[in-house]
């Protein structure tokens, strides 16, 4: 028995090995299949044959409750980016200053989720997430249910492979196939789908998408005693893993440019979505000898393909109104597929913007998704305009209330300034309950509107006197919901003085200002006869902060507002941490530090606060006074200007470090 469940460890290796990574099966399906059903039985009924290498481990094992953190051997660094021809050659040139004349190891940039395999002595043993470079989640189950990852090779290796795992088109247009069927929302796009997927605490779920890897390094290049990055995948194609093969040797940035050129035009005919080129410098050793910055290696660069852009019509103009009055016109579009997502709505931002671009209902207008992200409309085509086209005039009085409308001097939005307008007061009131103010979970806005239709809240104190048999009767409102949801705003009650500040919406002031504001005054009663000149001798709050603050203070309404919040039980007071009670930390006291890029272990509110508290001063803007940046994943364009600053740059594991020591 035990001989038989070797050979169809071996037969089945080979099998799954000639497919998926070779793309050359020499057995049908259907024997593979069986053979994979014999095994199954057979450790079915003797579970003492059933190894961590066994081709069964992939259809997936039982659902995790949590995904642990675990540190990489070595760091899991990001690239810096490039965005056209003049960064590259800025590249070339600083590499070649430094090294002298260099080859580069050219590779597509695979649109997924960069992930490290551990091997020990052969065997895998385990997989995280990238995270923030080094520590990753433990998504090892999920990434056994991915066939093009070698169980075992045959050298007794032990050391970390990086690659990118990514979700195959096909495995994609099957996934929303199936998605459509049963209802569900469909999934945005191929990477989205593959991060889900590798996330989902029940690993079978994952072994459902079919997900597919390029491998590309490993953690030390000479555990395969390769000398150039070219070898070194050479060796990884040798031991089992997959490489992807439309890399390129390339002997000058010329060379790099015209392997550009060629992927930026055939790279829809690809089975699976790229985002840009990766150049290496090929050579090992003048690796080593260009080194890192803290963020990336000095030796490697990512070239990011720009935007997609894509003609459709604009079918309308929608208007919303804000907590804040401001009116924001809204492009309704022809839905259209942009880099990887639908795209049916755009921001016009403010009626200028549509002035300046001569933006009208049914034009045809270019959509781009700014930073893959944003959609927006670049421009009108103007060869294409219907003849009836009217220019587009923003309404003199507001969609929701029928108030007039105003714009301030100095300021480019038009303003609803009627303060008992529904749509103004349904906004604050989501902005009220938000989790960066009040956090009052399950006060969504589909139920507070709900609220407003039936005149059961006329403003946020309201809330504050809601009852269980005025909250069932509501949609999807079920008796556990309102219970969570009560308990929820009984909770809110004991927040600081500076979330309830916050959650005012008062204008100008943010969370920043609000927790300057609460720490320097620590009660209501005292911010309610404060004077623009106290206010404005304090370190970062502007006239602007100060005037709005004093002059909402002054309103008869919003004291009676607030004193119906003191009169439900809503806190009043200040709860952190005192100036005077703060300790200078020895690393981060009086420091200016900004924070980017995704955090992955702290939350951003979370880090700021730990660093606000031990003295350091948070901001938003990287400038020449700004001493230290934390950088998370997928760090853009604020790490790129520290660096060239000479800012000092961290990750997030060493800022826990030392905030971890607070003397």
């Amino acid at each position: 028995m035990e001989k038989r469940v070797q050979e169809l460890h071996r037969l089945l290796h080979q099998y799954n090995y000639e497919y998926h990574v070779l793309d050359n099966p020499s057995v049908p399906d259907a024997e593979y299949d069986k053979l994979l059903h014999e095994l199954i039985a057979i450790e079915d009924k003797h579970p003492e044959f059933k190894t961590a290498d066994s081709p069964t481990v992939r259809v997936g094992a039982e659902p995790l409750s949590k995904f642990d953190k675990v540190n990489h051997d070595t760091p899991m660094l990001s690239l810096g980016n490039a965005f056209n021809e003049e960064d590259l050659n800025a590249f070339d040139t600083r590499v070649r200053n430094e090294v002298g004349d260099v080859e580069y190891m050219v590779e597509l940039k695979i649109d997924g989720l960069a992930v490290s395999l551990k091997y020990v002595e052969g065997k895998f043993v385990q997989g995280l997430t990238r995270g923030d470079g080094t520590t990753g989640e433990n998504i090892t189950e999920n990434l056994r249910t991915i066939y093009a990852i070698p169980l075992s090779i045959n050298e007794p290796l032990t050391f970390e492979v990086r690659g990118e795992a990514y979700m195959p088109k096909k495995s994609f247009i099957a996934l929303n196939k199936k998605r459509e069927a049963n209802g569900e929302q469909l999934a945005a796009n191929p990477r989205n789908a593959a991060a889900g997927s590798l996330r989902q605490l029940d690993s079978r779920l994952a072994a459902k998408r079919k997900l597919d890897i390029f491998l590309y390094s490993v953690n030390d290049l000479r555990e395969l005693n390769a000398t150039r990055q070219s070898d070194a995948l050479d060796r990884l194609d040798e031991l089992g893993f997959k490489t992807n093969h439309e890399r390129k040797l390339c002997k000058n940035m010329q060379e790099v440019l015209d392997y550009i050129r060629l992927w930026t035009e055939k790279r829809n005919d690809l089975a699976y979505d790229i985002d840009g080129i990766v150049i290496k410098v090929n050579d090992l050793a003048k690796q080593d000898e260009l080194g890192f910055t803290a963020k990336s290696p000095k030796w490697a660069i990512a070239y990011k393909f720009p935007a997609e852009e894509v003609i459709t019509t604009l079918k309308d103009i929608e208007l919303s109104i804000g907590r804040t009055g401001v009116v924001t016109p809204t492009a309704i579009l022809e839905p259209v597929s942009v880099a990887g997502t639908t795209v049916g709505r755009a921001s016009l931002h403010n009626e200028d913007l549509i002035h300046e671009k001569d933006i009208r209902i049914g034009d045809s207008v270019v959509i781009r998704k700014a930073g893959e992200i944003i959609p927006e409309v670049v421009r009108v085509v103007l060869e294409r305009r219907p003849e009836d086209t009217e220019v587009y005039h923003m309404p003199e009085v507001c969609p929701s209330c029928g108030h007039e409308l105003v714009r301030i001097e100095g300021e480019v939005a038009l303003r609803c300034i009627n303060p008992k307008c529904d749509a103004k007061l349904v906004e604050g009131v989501i902005h009220f309950v938000s989790r960066t103010a009040m956090n009052i979970d399950g006060l969504g806005e589909r139920i507070v509107q709900s609220l407003y239709q039936e005149e059961i809240i006329n403003d946020v104190a309201d809330i504050y006197n809601l009852k269980r048999e005025q909250l069932l009767p509501l949609e999807r409102m079920g008796e556990k919901k309102v219970d969570k949801l009560l308990s929820a705003i009984e909770a809110s009650k004991s927040n600081s003085l500076e979330r309830l500040l916050f959650g005012l919406g008062i204008r100008h002031l943010g969370a920043k200002a609000c927790q300057i504001l609460a720490q320097e005054y620590h009660t209501m009663e005292k911010l309610k006869v404060v004077t623009i000149d106290e206010l404005t001798a304090i370190d970062d709050i502007g006239h602007k902060m100060a005037q709005s603050l004093v002059t909402y203070m002054q309103n008869e309404d919003i004291i009676k507002l607030i004193d119906k919040l003191e009169a439900s039980g809503v806190n009043m007071s200040y709860n952190g941490q005192k100036k005077e009670d703060i300790k200078v930390h020895p690393v981060f006291g009086n420091k200016t530090i900004v924070l980017t890029g995704k955090l992955s272990i702290m939350s951003r509110s979370d880090a700021t606060k730990a660093l606000t508290n031990l003295g350091a001063k948070v901001t938003s803007s990287v400038t020449k006074k700004t001493d230290l940046l934390i950088a998370g994943e997928d760090a853009g364009s604020k790490l790129s200007k520290a660096e060239s600053l000479g800012i000092e740059v961290w990750n997030e594991s060493m800022m826990i470090k030392h905030l971890s020591n607070e003397s």
